[in-house]
């Protein structure tokens, strides 16, 4: 069948160019020692970084929801599948960042893909479509380049990290509705917006901030609540796109922002309203999970963490390879050469450290890179034990 041909020959392609994926089957929970295709692994590949995932409290949470709630909502939010627990998760939510957002609700989605997606087509449906312009930084996640494509309305990007070129553009537009999009820990860099920035130009230009904080909520902040309270930013503009399936340890995701803009979405964001909502037991553990963060044991996986980090930054000398520069718990490693990336990820993994290889589309071409995730569940010995088999990988691998 000419039509199979055709996919198996686009299939060799991504082979011979070392961009093929696989999936690997994990047969444990989710944390630092996991059973992975039926061998034992230390794992630097997930977003776990709090370590929630396997926590007990949220363990026994899920239980408890499980038993109260059934194992599904049965139908989407606007329909019957809006239980008591949704409706408190929400609420703790909104009165988690209430210093940060005013009038503060939130709304829980299915994921921070169809949150961003949600989001973005919404807004952009407040107006005709001519009249918008979303301004979106380069090296942005897929969920939010796709949001952009799905709203029609004309897109503009700009450089990472490149205000000028922003407050450039925002001048330039003469649009009526602009919305400006970034990520807030840019996920395969580790590095962090310029928020306080963007927040000045998008007051001074009447626009909206809307913030992805996936790689952020649960890590950064006092108390967890990620990028807004890292910086201490506060403002009518934010839209704020937190998952809970990353430090939370669990799944989904929500926006919080102003009422207004939360009604506007539950009336017009298509990816909350025609989907069947979430498991409620999720949200009850999510209860517990977003007690654990802002608890002085959240506090004390964020010091944990940050410790972690700065052992990763004093301790790790590459000759060839290049450490990016991040300060969160994401640290990628720089390779170039897409089947050296994969190369040192199966020498790694051979060696019981499973570390994934990022490579095009994902990262842009010529920047395949190992991305390690630290996470509060990890030990100094563990992450002193990586930093060994890279340093003396490096030497092993031809450049």
């Amino acid at each position: 069948m000419k039509l199979l041909a055709h996919l198996d020959e686009q299939l060799a392609l991504l082979q011979q160019r070392g961009l093929q994926r696989r999936l690997r089957i994990g047969s444990s929970a989710c944390g630092p020692h996991m059973q992975v295709d039926g061998r034992s692994i230390v794992a630097f590949a997930s977003n776990d970084y709090l370590g929630l995932a396997a926590h007990p409290r949220v363990m026994a949470a899920m239980r408890e929801g499980v038993e109260l709630y059934g194992a599904g909502a049965g139908a989407s939010h606007l329909i019957s599948g809006h239980s008591k627990a949704h409706a408190a998760l929400e609420s703790a939510l909104a009165e988690f960042l209430t210093a940060h957002i005013t009038q503060a609700r939130a709304l829980y989605f299915g994921s921070g893909y169809l949150a961003n997606i949600g989001v973005l087509t919404a807004l952009v449906a407040a107006h005709p479509v001519e009249e918008t312009t979303i301004f979106s930084a380069d090296l942005n996640h897929a969920s939010i380049i796709d949001g952009c494509r799905l709203s029609r309305a004309t897109t503009k990007l700009y450089a990472h990290q490149d205000m000028a070129q922003l407050a450039r553009l925002l001048s330039e537009s003469t649009a009526t509705q602009k919305i400006v999009v970034t990520d807030s820990v840019f996920s395969m860099d580790g590095t962090l917006a310029d928020l306080p920035s963007m927040l000045a130009l998008c007051e001074q230009h009447q626009a909206w901030l809307v913030i992805d904080d996936a790689h952020g909520f649960g890590c950064l902040g006092a108390d967890g609540a990620g990028v807004l309270q890292h910086f201490g930013l506060s403002s009518p503009h934010l839209i704020y796109m937190g998952t809970l399936g990353k430090a939370a340890g669990v799944g989904g995701a929500f926006i919080a922002a102003h009422q207004s803009v939360c009604e506007w979405l539950l009336q017009r964001a298509r990816s909350y309203i025609y989907t069947t909502a979430s498991p409620p037991a999720m949200a009850h553990a999510l209860l517990t999970s977003l007690y654990l963060i802002a608890s002085e044991e959240g506090r004390q996986r964020r010091t944990h963490l940050a410790s972690l980090i700065a052992q990763w930054h004093k301790d790790l000398h590459l000759q060839q390879w290049q450490r990016m520069p991040s300060h969160t718990a994401i640290q990628p490693i720089l390779l170039g050469d897409n089947q050296t990336a994969v190369a040192a990820a199966q020498a790694l993994y051979a060696q019981g450290l499973w570390v994934p290889a990022i490579r095009p589309p994902t990262v842009p071409a010529g920047t395949a890179r190992l991305r390690v995730s630290l996470s509060a569940a990890h030990s100094h010995e563990q992450v002193a034990h990586l930093i060994a088999r890279l340093q003396v990988l490096e030497g092993e691998l031809p450049c």
